[in-house]
Formats: structure tokens, C-alpha cells, sequence
């Protein structure tokens, strides 16, 4: 079992770590020869919200070699907060916050090697920068993050929930937006209702005994999907079929979600760029969170919220 590659893109890679972090503690990263998966899929988080991601390979990585007898594919736990710090010694650009700013290393490294060891029997995920010091002097730098290799046949068993198909696809307005007006709402209420139809209308809504809040947005836009959230053409051969089966545009569609678990969602503002959201009406919420631009994306997190049973609503 071999795997080596150089990070070409650290601060993508660090802010996808971080979205994660805030979710779990530990994450699944499994590797294969075209696409660097990150998972999180406990059980006992917040509201049961899983991140299922998916990055290419060449998004991320240059001289990347990957072999293993499990058709080249590697799949490992790891502690995310520690892989989170190795990132963050690589580069003072892979975070832009001022705190983070005063304890990130004194220099940049103008290359950092991520590849798979073992050191004194323990498996580990070695990083390696090489750079340069602000006072001009070569510098090397390894920081190790203890892993546990899965078996093949327990990667084998890691699948996405399974979901209705939605009713409703809408573009979310900028995360950090949706944050400031989620953080007011906090105190109200421990459920949020996600309502959207298909003429491009959003609402976020609190309902308790003594209160009752709507923010709504128009003209958010419905783009098409396919599956695995990539947006698609019209045009497409199943075209008519999906508008023929297409719901009343103006009919609301409602999730009931833990408003702690959308809050863990909004921390993926940090790597987001387009963010599609899906109601598969009182089942659950589903969120395509994009790294770049949906038409060339590098990658995809997908967020799954299921529903909660609320009286109130």
C-alpha cells in the first residue's frame, strides 16, 4: 500500500477540513485514483446531519500516486481537528483570520508532500514542507497525524443515505448572509423550517407559543439536477419528463430541521462558492456545497439534514 502526492491547492484543502471539524471529531478520508473523499457519518452528531464529499484529484494535488490491492483505492479515520493542524503549520495563507494569523508558522512553504507512513508500528499521514523563513533561510517541516486504515471490505460498506427524490432545488443566498439571520433566530426556537417552491422562492421560518419569524427571499433561482448534485442542462433527453412531472411552481415544500445542525452546515461559508438546496418534503434537506463555480467545480460537499418532529409546525 503506497500513497504520496504534493498539495497544490493547502488553503481549499485546509478550509474543507475546517467545514468538517466543527461536524466531528473524527472524519473518513478515502483516496482513490481520480477523487479524495471526506466523510463524516456518525450517528450521534448534531441532528444526525452527515457530509459526504468528493474533490478531484487534480483540484487538489499534483505528483499524485496512489496503489493499494483494493483497486488502488485507501480509505482511513483520522482526527480532524489534528489533520486541521498539520494543514495550518503548512502556510500562513491557509487561513485568513487575524487569530489564527498569530499562532500560523513564520514562513511558507513553497511545497508540502502528504504521504502514507509508519512510525514505530503506527500508521500515519505525514506532511512535509519545504520553504523558506521570513529571515530568507531554508526550512523543513514534518508533522505526522496518526491514522487507522479501514479495511477494504469495511470502505466497502460506507454508502450516502438514501433519499426521496426532491420536490425542490434553490440556490442559496451567500452562507455567511444565511449565518448572521440563523444566529438570530438561535435563541428563538430549536427548530428551523426550510421552505422553498419552484419559482425561486426561499423561506426560513421559526414557530414556537410566544413567537413567530419568516426571512424570505425571491428570485433565488431553480436550477436542474442530476444525481450526485451536478447541475444540469434542460436539454437532456429525460427532459420532458421531468417537466411533465413537475410540481404546481408556486407550491411551498417543507423540511423541519434542528437549527444547531444548520448552524454546523453554515460553517461551510469558508469554501463555498455556490450552495444548491434540496427538500425531499418532510424527509429531509440535502446541500451541495460547491468548491468553485458549479460549471468547472473542483469538488462537492454534500450535507444531509433529515427532518424533526415538531408539534409547533
Amino acid at each position: 500500500m503506497r500513497f504520496r502526492a504534493t498539495i497544490e491547492n493547502v488553503p481549499i484543502f485546509y478550509r474543507l477540513i475546517q467545514a468538517v471539524e466543527k461536524l466531528q471529531k473524527k472524519c473518513i478520508m478515502k483516496f482513490t485514483e481520480t477523487e479524495m473523499h471526506v466523510i463524516c457519518n456518525d450517528d450521534a452528531n448534531e441532528g444526525g446531519i452527515q457530509v459526504w464529499s468528493v474533490v478531484k484529484v487534480d483540484t487538489m494535488f499534483t505528483s499524485y500516486r496512489i496503489q493499494s490491492n483494493a483497486d488502488n483505492a485507501i480509505t482511513l479515520t483520522l482526527s480532524a481537528e489534528a489533520l486541521l493542524s498539520a494543514l495550518r503549520s503548512s502556510s500562513s495563507s491557509a487561513s485568513s483570520s487575524s487569530v489564527a494569523a498569530a499562532i500560523l508558522p513564520s514562513y511558507d512553504a513553497d511545497e508540502v508532500v502528504m504521504k502514507l507512513a509508519k512510525k514505530n508500528e503506527q500508521a500515519v499521514l505525514s506532511f512535509e514542507m519545504y520553504g523558506m523563513s521570513r529571515s530568507g533561510r531554508k526550512v523543513r517541516v514534518a508533522h505526522d497525524v496518526r491514522i487507522d486504515v479501514m479495511r477494504p471490505a469495511e470502505g466497502d460498506k460506507l454508502h450516502e443515505p438514501r433519499c426521496p427524490d426532491p420536490e425542490v432545488h434553490v440556490l442559496l443566498p451567500p452562507l455567511l448572509k444565511l449565518r448572521t439571520i440563523v444566529e438570530r433566530l438561535r435563541p428563538l426556537s430549536d427548530v428551523l423550517a426550510l421552505r422553498a417552491n419552484n419559482s425561486g422562492v426561499l423561506q426560513l421560518s421559526v414557530n414556537t407559543d410566544t413567537v413567530k419569524l419568516e426571512t424570505q427571499w425571491v428570485k433565488c433561482g431553480n436550477p436542474s439536477m442530476a444525481k450526485h448534485g451536478m447541475a444540469q442542462n434542460d436539454e437532456d433527453d429525460d427532459a420532458e419528463d421531468v417537466l411533465l412531472n413537475k410540481p404546481d411552481p408556486d407550491q411551498m415544500f417543507c423540511v423541519l430541521v434542528s437549527i444547531r445542525s444548520f448552524l454546523k452546515f453554515l460553517n461551510s461559508h469558508v469554501v463555498s462558492a455556490t450552495t444548491i438546496l434540496c427538500l425531499c418534503h418532510n424527509h429531509c434537506a440535502i446541500l451541495y456545497v460547491y468548491i468553485g463555480e458549479i460549471a468547472d467545480a473542483g469538488g462537492v460537499l454534500t450535507y444531509y439534514i433529515p427532518t424533526v418532529i415538531d408539534g409547533d409546525e
